[in-house]
């Protein structure tokens, strides 16, 4: 399986709740990597010897600016690209925002993504992701958008009167499932015979949190590399045996409906909706796959 990039959540705190958030980061999150855990893990990514890319994002990485500069400047020793995702809420004007990120800039990543939409600034408020976009525009920083339409107001200003309305990326699973799916037009369980967002025979990125799940896709895991190493992880991996994948490979969620005989509703938003929905009910027959508990809304 050649994975060539490792996203690092480096925390599962952030200073916002977004309603999209399928990560369920919040300010009350816990979860967050230690310094001793990122050089571990960039030792793994070393051994496994197809990894390009080194992301690290959260919650909200800045939280823990320190610790955010030593993974991507230890990342970056060790020959990787690498890049980062914020929400920019440290950017309070574009010169400020310089002063955050020229120590960034002298580590030379290769990536800045930072979200801006409605989602983390308001109609009325001040959009501190835009200094954001300029301050790494004038530091050439490489720079790009992470921007999340809510399908909510989506329908309401585009009337579109029964067509889909999901066209804005967010993605139906985690706390989605419980803010934004009221009102939005549904479709039979029984069509959802395919999963659109990831594929997990030919995977080519996971992500790693805290506590050392690596995940396939969020609250999805392959294990954890406190058990069981990278290169060893990744080598014995075979996703047609995995008790998740292997079913949703054969026919996407309503394979997963069907293996394991799932209660469900009748229709849902989308193939996530769907997939998040089964696995909800299906944590307790896999709960070590089907982890950790932030992933699903609950503390430990």
């Amino acid at each position: 399986m050649p994975i060539n990039e490792i996203d690092l959540l480096l925390t599962y705190k952030c200073n916002l709740e977004c309603d999209h958030c399928f990560v369920f980061g919040s300010p009350d999150a816990k979860g967050v990597m230690k310094l001793s855990d990122i050089k571990e893990i960039l030792n793994q990514a070393e051994k496994v010897g197809t990894i390009d890319w080194i992301y690290i994002e959260g919650g909200e990485p800045v939280l823990y600016y320190p610790i955010l500069l030593h993974g991507l400047r230890e990342a970056r020793k060790r020959g990787f690209k690498t890049g980062f995702i914020t929400n920019a809420y440290w950017a309070t004007s574009v010169e400020d925002a310089k002063e955050w990120l020229k120590p960034i800039a002298e580590i030379g990543i290769q990536d800045a993504i930072i979200s801006d939409d409605l989602f983390h600034y308001g109609k009325d408020e001040e959009d501190l992701a835009k200094y954001a976009f300029q301050a790494c525009k004038e530091l050439e920083i490489p720079v790009s958008n992470i921007c999340i339409e809510d399908p909510k107001q989506y329908m309401k200003e585009k009337e579109w009167k029964g067509k889909p309305v999901t066209e804005g990326a967010v993605l139906f699973k985690g706390r989605p499932t419980v803010k934004l799916v009221e009102g939005l037009p549904r479709k039979p369980w029984k069509t959802f015979g395919k999963c659109l967002d990831e594929d997990f025979s030919n995977q080519k990125r996971v992500h790693v949190d805290p506590f050392g799940y690596v995940h396939l896709c969020q609250g999805v895991t392959m294990g954890n590399l406190k058990k069981t190493p990278l290169p060893v992880m990744f080598k014995e991996f075979d996703p047609y045996k995995h008790p998740i994948c292997g079913p949703i490979l054969k026919g996407g969620p309503a394979e997963l409906v069907k293996t394991y005989h799932v209660e469900h509703e009748e229709s849902y938003v989308d193939e996530c909706h769907l997939c998040y929905s089964t696995r909800l009910k299906l944590r307790q027959v896999f709960p070590e796959v089907l982890t950790p508990d932030q992933m699903y809304g609950t503390s430990s």
